[in-house]
């Protein structure tokens, strides 16, 4: 890895080249001629009050004290592979968990409690990727308390199609008395076809946050002249570089006529909300959301894509078939028989 101008090391980036993939070196230990350094590379997703957070290919986010750097750069993305992607239903999971994280968690175990008032089952379920600690009756026990203490019914979401140990839960669930309620597909297909689509993509205007306008269009909360929660801008911000992406209603005053909402975590690029008017869909808008998002996660260096998707949502499977993502595993939501 090379930084120097002239024989001197140099830190060459700023806090305005946030979104964009970066190499740095910085001291770990020492000084003078007896300092140590590590280097980090991947995207850097913020720069705020002396520290910068960079997020690597494998998702592991890392901070670095401004004072410690000794050398930066952007540094081009990596070339995107064109066919489908690999991954285990783990990193799948913990990915699109990232992507859209509660307003309040706690573990038991190796399981995580999420909790959002409310908004959205995979922000108010229980993750259980592991061990809980104790014997599974007593887990599922604590887990109808910790929720009933919050007002809300008990879900655990687990997946079929997958791994083994997810498989054996929905049938203990069941045996439980658990109810399958909801049912979504895990897709997921090569992000460089995606970025190529034929879309006017300049038409499309990405921002870092969700402003008023957006969450007019967006389904779950767009109610006029009620605004959003603390919690649900918490879980819609929640991501290692979430952007959020509209196309302009014909109004100054419309709501958007389609929206977006990208995640880009390391290699993997989460595409969700997105969503166009009832009065302009067919006409190729939700392609150009997703194009768009697309190309921003591109730069960003990932290779991947992912996407969830109702099992019942019939037109928006067929819009997927058509853009290539291909099905992963299939995830469940079970409610406790006693919520």
């Amino acid at each position: 890895m090379e930084f120097t101008i002239g024989g001197r090391l140099e830190v060459r980036m700023t806090a305005d080249d946030v979104g964009k993939r970066v190499s740095v070196r910085q001291t770990v230990e020492g000084g003078g001629a007896r300092a140590k350094f590590t280097d980090t590379v991947g995207v850097l997703t913020s720069w705020d009050n002396g520290v910068l957070s960079i997020t690597s290919r494998s998702g592991e986010s890392v901070r670095i004290a401004e004072s410690s750097l000794v050398a930066g750069k952007v540094v081009p993305a990596t070339p995107a592979r064109r066919r489908g992607p690999r991954a285990s239903f783990e990193e799948l999971t913990r990915v699109s968990a990232r992507a859209w994280q509660p307003a309040e968690s706690e573990a038991l175990g190796d399981w995580r409690l999420r909790a959002s008032s409310g908004f959205t089952r995979r922000a108010n379920s229980v993750l259980p990727l592991g061990d809980p600690g104790v014997p599974l009756d007593e887990a599922l026990r604590r887990v109808r308390a910790w929720y009933e203490e919050r007002g809300l019914p008990a879900y655990v979401q687990t997946g079929t199609g997958a791994e083994g140990a997810q498989e054996r839960l929905c049938a203990q669930l069941e045996g439980y008395g658990w109810r399958r309620e909801v049912s979504a597909e895990m897709r997921v297909a090569a992000l460089a076809p995606l970025g190529d689509m034929a879309a006017e993509v300049s038409r499309v205007r990405l921002a870092r946050s969700a402003d008023d306008g957006w969450l007019s269009r967006y389904q779950r909360v767009g109610t006029p002249g009620h605004p959003p929660g603390a919690h649900v801008l918490k879980v819609l911000g929640s991501g290692p570089s979430v952007w959020f992406a509209s196309v302009p209603g014909d109004g100054a005053d419309e709501a958007p006529a389609a929206i977006g909402r990208c995640v880009v975590d390391g290699r993997w690029a989460g595409f969700m909300a997105v969503e166009v008017a009832p009065d302009r869909r067919r006409q190729g808008l939700a392609t150009t959301v997703t194009a768009a998002l697309a190309r921003r996660a591109l730069d960003e260096g990932a290779a991947a894509a992912w996407l969830q998707v109702e099992t019942d949502n019939e037109p928006a499977r067929a819009l997927y078939d058509g853009m290539g993502f291909t099905l992963h595993h299939r995830y469940h939501h079970f409610r406790s028989a006693s919520a």
